[in-house]
């Protein structure tokens, strides 16, 4: 399969332009990305106007090593409704802007940084629209892309290490690969468990949803914030180990593997939420065998990470059986690591 076909779209936010909030029609959508004026002063600098919101998830998708700097836009006079459990429902204008970037290096970042794309989704009355715009090597501008592309990106990384990678930048009908639910394009990010944290804002560290209700891009939101579910930081190690683990393959599978996604006829359900563990996977067989699985009996054995289907997928670069399918040049050693840690230490073992 050609890496292109199986290109990227992952976590997104919602930003919509204040001077354009007319609906977008394939003659009307902006060719530059600062046609939109998410952004004010150098294009680069990302820094957002007034009323676009800058946030941040507990727990972010695993794209290449990337960086991302994420954008809310809610029109004015309009917000977005709370939903405990599900993806906020944001009216219709609203914008999520996700840029992906890698600093040149990364034990130093005040030496700046590539930025390689912007993908936005946007609510139309229909329901969300993807688009992704490519970011030219003068930095200066981004342009509307809809075949996608490939790129060779290289960086250093914290360790001084050189990496590189083919990065795909994805077309505008790939998001559906991972922003799908109940066949309709959904967001993947602006949920109360993902969001449910605190940013330092420009005048000041606050809590993301307290923000959102203060600025009135959100209504019902509750004032306690020990209410609402919280995903785990998977990067914390002060944290449980099981929460980070489960908070890692939700963010970078559950898209995809859970009863309303793509993939749920695999029977497989990796929601942070999902209490048995047969359903997320342990002692449990997969569906179809093939080569996905590397021989494998079960997605996960306790006490055995080298004998799991789950960590055997995380591992190998095969665009045919990898997981995640789409998003990846590079297997996550980090991700992989920390599944590994948690597999081994999980009591139980699994019947022949």
């Amino acid at each position: 399969m050609n890496r292109l076909a199986i290109g990227v779209l992952a976590t997104v936010l919602v930003v919509a332009c204040q001077k354009n909030e007319a609906l977008l029609t394939p003659d009307s959508t902006p060719q530059k990305l600062s046609e939109y004026g998410f952004f004010v002063g150098e294009l680069k600098e990302l820094k957002p106007r007034s009323d676009v919101l800058p946030y941040e998830l507990n727990s972010a998708l695993f794209t290449d090593y990337a960086h991302k700097a994420r954008f809310v836009y809610v029109p004015q006079g309009k917000s977005a409704r709370f939903d405990p459990d599900e993806t906020f429902d944001f009216p219709v204008g609203s914008t999520l802007v996700k840029n992906f970037f890698y600093y040149k290096d990364e034990r130093n970042p005040s030496l700046g940084r590539q930025i390689i794309e912007t993908r936005l989704l946007v609510r139309q009355d229909t329901g969300w629209r993807s688009l992704t715009y490519r970011w030219n090597d003068e930095q200066t501008e981004a342009s509307l892309l809809r075949a996608g592309e490939l790129r060779n990106v290289s960086w250093v990384d914290k360790n001084g290490q050189t990496q590189t990678v083919l990065y795909t930048v994805p077309n505008e009908n790939e998001c559906y690969g991972c922003h799908s639910l109940d066949y309709k394009t959904t967001p993947i990010g602006p949920r109360a468990r993902h969001l449910n944290r605190s940013f330092d804002y420009a005048d000041g560290k606050a809590h993301q949803l307290a923000k959102w209700t203060e600025r009135g891009i959100l209504t019902g939101a509750p004032g306690d914030s020990t209410l609402m579910l919280r995903l785990a930081a998977y990067t914390d190690t002060t944290q449980r180990l099981e929460e980070r683990a489960r908070a890692y393959l939700e963010i970078n599978c559950a898209h995809c593997h859970n009863p309303r996604g793509p993939a749920n006829n695999s029977g497989l359900n990796l929601n942070y939420d999902e209490t048995h563990p047969t359903a997320y996977g342990v002692c449990k067989p997969p569906v179809a065998a093939g080569r996905g699985s590397g021989g494998l009996k079960f997605s996960i054995v306790p006490g055995k990470p080298e004998e799991s289907i789950l960590v055997h997928r995380m591992k190998i670069n095969d665009p045919g059986a990898q997981m995640p399918e789409l998003g990846r040049d590079k297997a996550h050693l980090e991700g992989v690591a920390l599944i590994e840690e948690w597999i081994r230490k999980m009591p139980g073992r699994c019947g022949d």
